[in-house]
């Protein structure tokens, strides 16, 4: 018998992972789980000291906690958005409503895991992440680029423009922007959206999609005259580009 392990490079360096996290016994799991997976691993275990080595240090992920003393781990994600948009961030919660996953999305985190989990599948996701983030930096911007008529997103520096304006979007705004540009003209339902973007079933109770929507043309087409994303009454949404 052996053990698998994993040796995840950014860069020709280890991969450097921040665990915000208040409960000790979880914390130490962690930690010592990554650790043997060959990963470096920063604790902290409040959200003062998560933003502290935050904004100390560089890290290729991040794993937080939503409850922690003095910061909340949303609070901490909002700040690591504000300065690094391409950082994958892991969101960890007792809370599993939809409300809150929604609030996690919202303040730019990547996934969101409700405790209790198993920490294969923290582990799958976590290489999914860097994976991801490795082919980016390798990537080229030619073929990175996606275009609606004047609408730009560079998928590789994930930064969107329109007629050379620059345009902040959160980590569900933009994948759902990319999502209708890799489906142009297309109608999109509200259940596949909720699908792909989302990782649920779509509950048709909930209004969600709608707002994120809304979010997302407030930012792409207020303000300029031609508008890209349309609303099929009962059907869905369309980008359309013809």
């Amino acid at each position: 018998m052996y053990r698998l392990t994993y040796l995840i490079m950014i860069e020709n360096t280890i991969a450097n992972i921040l665990i915000v996290e208040d409960e000790p016994k979880l914390a130490d799991i962690l930690k010592r789980g990554l650790e043997n997976y060959n990963f470096r691993v920063v604790q902290a275990a409040d959200g003062r000291e998560g933003i502290a080595f935050s904004r100390s240090e560089s890290f290729d992920l991040a794993i937080l906690d939503v409850k922690l003393p003095f910061v909340d781990g949303f609070q901490i994600c909002r700040d690591i958005r504000s300065r690094n948009s391409e950082m994958p961030v892991i969101m960890l919660t007792a809370l599993d409503s939809l409300t809150d996953k929604l609030e996690g999305f919202d303040a730019g985190a990547d996934d969101y895991m409700a405790k209790p989990f198993e920490f294969k599948e923290l582990l799958a996701r976590i290489n999914v992440f860097l994976r991801r983030s490795t082919h980016k930096n390798n990537g080229s911007d030619v073929n990175s680029i996606l275009r609606a008529k004047d609408l730009e997103l560079n998928s590789r520096t994930k930064l969107v423009s329109r007629q050379n304006v620059n345009i902040s979007l959160t980590a569900k705004e933009y994948a759902l922007l990319e999502f209708f540009m890799l489906n142009p003209n297309r109608i999109i339902s509200k259940a596949e959206i909720a699908e792909k973007i989302w990782e649920i079933d779509f509950n048709t109770g909930t209004n969600f999609i709608e707002v994120y929507v809304n979010y997302l043309r407030n930012k792409v087409d207020k303000g300029f005259e031609e508008k890209l994303i349309f609303t099929h009454r009962g059907m869905g949404y369309i980008l359309k580009t013809n």
